[in-house]
């Protein structure tokens, strides 16, 4: 590693792709990574069992977008290996299936007469209050009262938004709804289900088909490292910061950790995609008391994950599975199958199965054969498989995966990033680095931008990436084989778009 170096901590989504667009440039980085392969929470994961071979990403990866460029960017990388897979996701609640997005109609067709005029009258008494009376939005149950009344709220959203924060609604910032579902209401809902997409109001139609590598979604990474190492990039994977130090707002010294042997190196730029909590406890002299007072209020959501491989041609037809009742103990289920044939032998199918927990709670401590024991009786009692079709299973633990937006999360991140803003030579990127639930899509798109403000020697705002507060599924889907030469036209957009980092500022707080 040189001595003077553009320094990467996280080899994820986003600071693959900073090194990426570097490399492209002609500029050399170096990348810390802490587990043995690149691609973070985007990796995809590879169980051997005898001559057969499992594979899992880390959860359920698809790939959508706004940003036409970002599809071209990963179809430069993959080529044939970048496929269009249907989209079938659906949640089960009270034993039956139900759309996700949820189709309104369905639904009610669902639920009887009965619940479909309970649905109706809480929609009307929460209309009449929220958008009649004017009481204010306050929190994440709140907007969702206003949008859809209890009775269709608590049917999924309320309750597996609880499940996957482990805090009541009440307590969750409102953020979270207009990041994710600004836009869909019960009306809207209604609308998009009769009309299939052609209203012009509400919603744009929905995304029936996303982009999948063929392999999983670590071929992304996988690719991305190939190309990088040969523009002479140094990837050190098993590798990790331990003191990050600092003088006159410039980060001066990077103490590390690679593969068991101490190494000081002093960047002229340092890019991080680390939790910002891990980054923030390393810095020495330490952040001033009122930052690290704000930094202990900041909380993670974690995940441990079951991943079962099954004697059985498939279970559902469906990539991903929601599970909002309460009593059942894991939220989402994944069949990688239904991703791309590839992830599993001729014949077999497999399951990833997702628990939503605080770390150290009692489901993050329970062994592999607890949470086995736990899973498969659920499993069995819903009617997805036998005991008898199970072949192995496997134990994942993630520490950090979901920043949790509770009602006072601003203010404390606020005062974090404010402190963080002051070294000139430091980007902070990514959902990890930024505290920010964002897609994939948007990491990428930090790395880009947090490269070409190296690259020009000017910041662009990255915090205005992933800011749209419009509905999360929507985006474009393009054919394969667009012009690899409108790359840097696609470029140019992002920049102008998110603007530079000082007028970024200005314009959030305007808003």
């Amino acid at each position: 590693m040189n001595k003077k170096d553009i320094l990467i901590l996280g080899a994820g989504p986003a600071g693959m792709t900073a090194a990426y667009e570097l490399a492209n440039s002609g500029i050399k980085s170096s990348i810390i990574e802490k587990e043995e392969r690149v691609g973070g929470f985007g990796k995809t994961l590879v169980f051997k069992e005898g001559n057969l071979v499992f594979k899992t990403d880390i959860g359920p990866h698809r790939f959508f977008s706004q940003n036409k460029f970002l599809y071209d960017f990963i179809e430069s990388l993959l080529h044939e290996k970048w496929k269009l897979v249907n989209r079938q996701t659906r949640q089960f609640i009270g034993g039956k299936f139900y759309d996700y997005p949820i189709n309104a109609t369905q639904a009610l067709k669902n639920l009887g007469i009965i619940k479909d005029i309970g649905v109706a009258t809480s929609y009307f008494s929460s209309f009449v209050t929220y958008h009649i009376f004017r009481k204010k939005i306050k929190n994440f149950e709140d907007y969702i009262l206003a949008n859809f009344g209890r009775v269709l709220g608590e049917l999924n959203m309320l309750n597996y938004t609880e499940k996957i924060w482990g805090i009541p609604c009440s307590t969750i910032h409102s953020d979270w709804a207009k990041q994710r579902i600004k836009g869909l209401n019960l009306i809207s809902a209604v609308k998009n289900a009769i009309f299939k997409g052609k209203s012009e109001e509400g919603p744009k139609t929905l995304i029936d088909s996303f982009y999948y590598p063929d392999e999983g979604t670590g071929l992304i990474y996988d690719a991305i490292a190939s190309n990088v190492k040969k523009k002479g990039t140094k990837i050190y994977t098993r590798s990790y910061p331990t003191k990050i130090k600092h003088r006159e707002n410039r980060i001066k010294e990077v103490e590390l950790l690679i593969n068991g042997k101490k190494k000081i190196v002093k960047p002229e730029i340092l890019v991080e995609s680390i939790p910002i909590t891990d980054f923030v406890s390393l810095l020495e002299p330490k952040a001033p008391k009122d930052v690290l007072d704000a930094l202990n209020k900041l909380k993670w959501r974690s995940q441990v994950y079951l991943f079962i491989t099954l004697d059985k041609e498939r279970v559902t037809k469906d990539n991903w599975i929601y599970f909002p009742d309460k009593e059942i103990p894991f939220g989402r289920m994944m069949e990688p199958k239904n991703f791309s044939a590839k992830l599993v032998p001729k014949g077999k199918t497999s399951l990833f199965v997702e628990f939503f927990v605080f770390e150290n709670d009692k489901v993050w401590n329970l062994s592999k054969d607890e949470l086995f024991e736990l899973t498969i009786k659920q499993l069995e009692k819903l009617g997805f498989i036998k005991r008898k079709d199970v072949r192995s299973y496997y134990l994942i633990k993630r520490k950090n995966v979901y920043p949790v937006y509770d009602l006072e999360y601003h203010k404390y991140l606020d005062k974090v990033r404010n402190y963080l803003n002051k070294f000139s030579n430091l980007y902070y990127i990514g959902r990890a680095g930024r505290f920010k639930y964002n897609n994939q899509d948007h990491s990428l798109e930090m790395g880009f931008l947090a490269a070409r403000s190296i690259i020009e020697n000017k910041k662009y705002s990255i915090e205005k990436t992933a800011s749209e507060q419009e509905y999360f599924e929507k985006g474009v889907i393009k054919e394969i084989g667009a012009n690899p030469m409108e790359r840097q036209s696609y470029i140019w957009m992002i920049l102008e778009d998110r603007g530079d980092e000082e007028d970024g500022e200005k314009n959030e707080k305007k808003n």
